[in-house]
């Protein structure tokens, strides 16, 4: 990981963490963790024990989901179970801008503000859960109950 936003960016990540006293531990990755596929090649696990970080424009507010790699995210659906008019995908700027972190590497925590998370209830078939920290080279290992307690996220169904 050499690109200096790329560090600000994990180290962000890792500081806050440590302020939601997690014991989680930022690992920078060989492989490519941009894509949920990629990512559980790079950590050898199921693609479903990826924790995909996704930006979304609900009505006009951020709304970041946090769905099983194995799964696509019914927008509609998610509208419908979290009380929203219309959920579409957020443009690479409104993901920036309400995270602080590129596409492929957004983290669950450490962004400017916090944001609207709802969480994939299936995750929680996983004893380990892998999410971006920052960067599409550098995850945390976690859980559904540590995710929510971190993110202060709704679990709900996602498909």
């Amino acid at each position: 990981m050499e690109n200096p936003q790329w560090a600000a960016a994990s180290a962000r990540v890792e500081q806050a963490l440590t302020e939601r006293g997690s014991a989680a531990q930022v690992l920078v990755t060989d492989g490519s963790a941009r894509t949920a596929v990629e990512a559980a090649q790079t950590l050898g696990c199921e693609v479903g024990a990826i924790g995909n970080s996704l930006v979304f424009m609900a009505d006009s507010a951020p709304l970041l989901v946090i769905t099983s790699g194995a799964h696509r995210v019914d927008t509609a659906a998610l509208a419908q179970r979290l009380g929203k008019q219309k959920i579409r995908r957020a443009t690479p700027e409104q993901v920036r801008e309400a995270t602080g972190q590129e596409i492929g590497g957004v983290a669950p925590l450490g962004h400017p503000a916090p944001v609207e998370t709802a969480i994939d209830e299936d995750l929680g078939g996983y004893p380990a859960v892998w999410v971006a920290a920052g960067t599409p080279y550098s995850v945390f290992r976690t859980n559904l109950a540590e995710l929510v307690r971190l993110t202060g996220g709704t679990v709900v169904k996602v498909d």
